[in-house]
């Protein structure tokens, strides 16, 4: 089966690198949504010396942003989680020795990114990082500065709707489940994360049809790529993920009803730096 999701995945790319916009290219091989289509025809338009990726999210790596990179383009990488399984899933599967990608496994917080890719052999002006951990994106984004990908990948979170600019609160033990049984309360908006990216010299390019990620391209080498306002780039997800308290899926769909669970927990808004609620925050 992954050898098949492999081989079209190949036939895929080249039609991704000759599409006319984001989600025309979008497709999945290994990625969770369209995120391989659209890595294939942000590099048709984006120049890039050094062929490194950084990953970090990735649980086992089975599904992520850059196993296609890897294993399609023959980029070299660097992928961290906190668990094992993505070091146990390249050994086994022969892809450490096939490629040069290194696992590491470390809990990711603010204090210690830059020690763990600095560790890792990889510095200045690389061609991709992405970001998904499901809680401090925006504080452990805003702390990166060892290196400046040309293509940023960060996940962003569509229940806080277009209009904010809020991320949750950083605190370095931060547990999507563990911090609101809904598992709707984790990350940042898709306004907090592009205000970040434009002051780190990022353009916003565009979400995934699913609403899970943003592409923004460092404005040296945006070349002829539309840049989006947030409002024309933010995609809802309706991806219903929503627990109840038992931890059994719920399936809420509405974004009010999504809002209504989440309502009375904190947020900072980035641009104050006030503490708020989920709920003042989006309107």
């Amino acid at each position: 089966m992954e050898s098949l999701r492999s081989q079209v995945g190949w036939l895929q790319a080249k039609a991704a690198r000759s599409a006319s916009g984001i989600h025309e290219a979008e497709f999945r091989a290994f990625s969770q949504n369209g995120e391989d289509g659209i890595i294939q025809f942000l590099l048709s338009r984006v120049p890039v010396d050094r062929e490194i990726f950084i990953e970090f999210g990735v649980e086992d790596y089975r599904e992520s942003n850059t196993r296609f990179l890897l294993e399609h383009d023959n980029w070299r990488g660097l992928i961290i989680d906190g668990g094992q399984a993505h070091r146990e899933f390249l050994e086994v599967s022969g892809r450490a020795w096939r490629h040069t990608i290194e696992a590491i496994t470390a809990f990711v917080d603010r204090d210690n990114i830059n020690g763990l890719i600095s560790g890792a052999g990889i510095a200045g002006d690389i061609g991709l990082l992405s970001i998904d951990i499901d809680g401090n994106d925006y504080w452990v984004l805003e702390a990166i500065d060892v290196v400046s990908p040309r293509i940023l990948i960060a996940e962003y979170n569509s229940v806080f709707g277009p209009a904010s600019e809020i991320t949750i609160p950083y605190d370095p033990g931060f547990d999507r489940a563990r911090a609101h049984y809904s598992f709707l309360y984790f990350g940042a908006s898709l306004g907090a994360l592009a205000s970040l990216a434009n002051e780190k010299g990022y353009a916003l390019v565009g979400c995934d049809r699913t609403g899970v990620n943003a592409f923004f391209l460092r404005r040296d080498v945006l070349g002829d790529v539309p840049e989006l306002a947030v409002s024309n780039a933010y995609v809802a997800s309706r991806v219903r993920e929503s627990r109840s308290e038992a931890g059994e899926l719920t399936y809420v769909s509405e974004l009010a009803d999504r809002l209504a669970l989440i309502a009375e927990l904190p947020v900072v808004d980035v641009q104050s730096g006030d503490l708020t609620t989920v709920g003042e925050a989006v309107r």
